[in-house]
Order: C-alpha cells, then structure tokens, then sequence
C-alpha cells in the first residue's frame, strides 16, 4: 500500500496555514473574553471589553469568510491519511467545525443585535427587541452554548493532531505547521 501524504505536497499552502491557525487563536480569544466580560466593572470598561469581543468577532467573521472562499478556489487540498471510520471521523470533525464557528458568529451578531450593544462608546448597534428579557436570554444561552461546543471540538480537533505527531508519527500535525 503506497502513503498518500508521500505522493503529494507535504504541506498545506501558506494562506491555508495562516488562516487556520488566525481562526484558532480569534476563536480561543473571543471565548476567554465571552467568559470573562462579566468581571469587568460596570460602564466604561465593560463596554471597551464587550465591544473588543464584537469587533474580534467582526473580524472572525471576515477570516471565516476568506477562509471558507480560500478553501473553495485556491487552497492546496491534502488527501487524509486516514482510512474507514477515521476518515469519516475526520471529515464530519471538519465540518462540525466550520458548522460550529459559522452558528456561533451568528448567534454572536444577533446577541450584539439584540442588545443594541455600544461600541467603545462612538455608536449603538440597532436593537431590534431589547426589552424582550426572554429572546436576549435564548440568544445568549445559544451563544455562550455554541461557543462552548467549539472550543471543545476544537480542542478534541487539536488533541488528535498531537496523537498523529507523538503517537501514529505521520506527518499530519507538520502539514499544518509554520514554515513553507
């Protein structure tokens, strides 16, 4: 049996890598802040962290958008190195991903919508219901949810490139790496 990473390009095209691992650290970033914003004194400063975490995630929404774009025009595609239900594994484990980051963004636009957030005190996002305690409620709960749901599959997604690196010894977990 021939080994399929042998016969192609050993790493994933430079674009691919900065993108995947600047989702990666917007996404562990916007999740310490989301836990976080709470301890932040009321007025000023809770609105300059509140406000960090909507324009990060402004920009998570624009690399996702180039990212899934990149994906579907330009970026070098490597065959899996797995076979059978790791394969399946792997694929379904990349898709709920994208799936996660994507629902999570935009659970994240309509809680900022919701509220009728200030943004660092220059202007209000439109609030489309803020009054109704019980829509603000589900849409934070769906937030904080998905998020939450991401940041473990993330790491579940992490943990099996290190198994790969330090247990199988193949050559996945440099495919993703700095250099090329």
């Amino acid at each position: 049996m021939t080994d399929p990473i042998a016969q192609t390009p050993q790493r994933y095209d430079r674009t691919t890598v900065r993108l995947h691992w600047i989702t990666a650290g917007l996404v562990v970033l916007l999740w310490l802040l989301g836990q976080t914003i709470d301890w932040f004194p009321r007025g000023d400063a809770r609105v300059y962290a509140r406000s960090t975490h909507i324009v990060l995630g402004a920009v998570l929404v624009v690399v996702v958008a180039w990212r899934i774009y990149w994906r579907a025009t330009g970026g070098r595609r490597l065959p899996t190195t797995e076979l059978g239900r790791l394969r399946a594994a792997a694929t379904v484990g990349h898709f709920l991903l994208y799936l996660l980051v994507v629902a999570t963004l935009l659970f994240g636009l309509a809680n900022a919508c919701e509220r009728g957030d200030n943004i660092f005190n220059l202007f209000r996002l439109p609030a489309f219901d803020p009054d109704n305690r019980a829509l603000r409620g589900f849409i934070e709960d769906w937030h904080g949810n998905l998020a939450d749901a991401l940041l473990i599959l993330a790491g579940v997604h992490a943990l099996a490139g290190l198994v790969h690196h330090y247990v199988l010894k193949d050559r996945v977990l440099g495919r993703m790496g700095p250099g090329g």
